[in-house]
């Protein structure tokens, strides 16, 4: 017993962290990684999600890259994953506007951060009514400027544009809050001395604020490749993954084939789960190296 209390005293330095991060990796390890590892094994068999399980292998598989439907999903995560990135900057103009100090910047603040603290589900009804015909603002405006008015969540070629800018709204915030706390981290003495050599507006970005702001944009960068990827939320509040299945994105087509009202393939759609978290590891993996690279020769 003495020899066990001389150990923790000698080491408590050591396990007083691990003792800490204990009940995290515990909660990780069995809602995250275990499940992961569950979908894979559930990808090898057809099942209805009740009955009994038939091994079909990688039959799952062959039958998702044979199916239209994946690749307009593909399609679709590829066309948010692009327009989604256009919160990034969207969201540093932001924070670099309410970083000044101008009369009412309290009130520019609490309207800007307004759409990350709503729900999704309130995002996706708020735009669902602005595109509404007969009483929404967009198509009213569309009519004024050009004598009829457009449905465009029931239009192929506008609803999977129009769910996305949703989507911007709330992102878009998310990304400034990220930049207000990086600029409020901004070293000063820096500033100045490049204020001193006469730097100013682009230069004055370019050089000096941005490299500071790196750390904010690696975590923004990761955060919006992961919601475009994963987007689901707006997608069945909008559109059902309509018109004709021209939104649907890999999340809402795994949720149709195995968890919807209709929905009992539990294999296929575990693969479709495997296949999109394959797809996010690859983002994530050339963010972290990217980011690992350039502090090493930073």
């Amino acid at each position: 017993m003495a020899s066990s209390t001389s150990f923790f005293r000698r080491n408590r330095r050591r396990i007083a962290p691990w003792l800490f991060l204990a009940p995290g990796i515990t909660m990780f390890l069995l809602y995250v990684i275990y499940p992961v590892f569950q979908s894979i094994n559930i990808s090898f068999y057809e099942w209805d999600g009740l009955g009994p399980k038939t091994w079909v292998g990688l039959q799952n598989y062959a039958d998702l890259f044979d199916d239209p439907s994946f690749y307009t999903s593909l399609k679709n995560n590829l066309i948010w994953l692009v327009l989604y990135l256009l919160a990034i900057p969207a969201g540093l103009a932001v924070a670099l506007f309410l970083n000044q100090t101008v009369p009412g910047i309290r009130l520019y603040k609490s309207l800007f951060f307004f759409p990350f603290v709503i729900s999704q589900v309130v995002v996706g009804l708020i735009f669902s009514w602005f595109y509404a015909p007969g009483f929404g603002l967009l198509p009213k405006i569309i009519k004024v400027l050009t004598g009829s008015e457009i449905a465009v969540l029931a239009d192929e070629r506008y609803a999977t544009l129009a769910v996305i800018a949703a989507g911007l709204w709330p992102q878009t915030a998310y990304c400034m809050i990220l930049y207000l706390t990086g600029l409020n981290n901004i070293n000063p003495e820096q500033v100045e001395a490049a204020r001193m050599d006469n730097a100013k507006g682009w230069s004055m970005l370019w050089h000096i604020i941005l490299p500071q702001l790196r750390p904010a944009t690696f975590i923004a960068l990761i955060v919006t490749v992961i919601g475009a990827l994963r987007s689901f939320d707006l997608i069945s509040i909008m559109t059902v993954g309509g018109p004709y299945g021209s939104t649907r994105v890999l999340s809402y087509f795994m949720y149709e084939q195995a968890l919807s009202e209709y929905g009992t393939a539990m294999g296929y759609g575990a693969a479709i789960a495997v296949v999109l978290l394959a797809i996010m590891l690859v983002f994530i993996t050339l963010f972290i190296v990217r980011m690992l690279s350039q502090e090493r020769n930073g």
